[in-house]
């Protein structure tokens, strides 16, 4: 084809796929985003994240708690009614 080698065709497009994809992301990743990334800071999203599982994390601790303790009362419920139930 015009003297254009079939190899270097192939290298153009690939070429000109990166080219296109680079400008693709530039336009969907957040400003900022790519700097704080290479400075090694977290973006405030992934922040706010893990201050939500710190949370999550601490009311299932609570909520563990709390069914040990149902399960304890319900125990003792039911060892007062069958002393109750032994007892006529």
């Amino acid at each position: 084809m015009l003297g254009i080698p079939e190899w270097a065709i192939g290298i153009a497009a690939i070429l000109a796929v990166i080219s296109v994809l680079k400008v693709v992301t530039t336009r969907l990743v957040p400003p900022g985003y790519r700097q704080r990334s290479w400075r090694g800071e977290t973006p405030p999203e992934t922040e706010d994240m893990q201050a939500r599982l710190a949370e999550l994390d601490e009311l299932k601790r609570r909520v563990a708690e709390l069914e040990e303790r149902v399960d304890f009362t319900e125990r003792l419920l039911a060892r007062q009614r069958e002393g109750e139930r032994l007892q006529p």
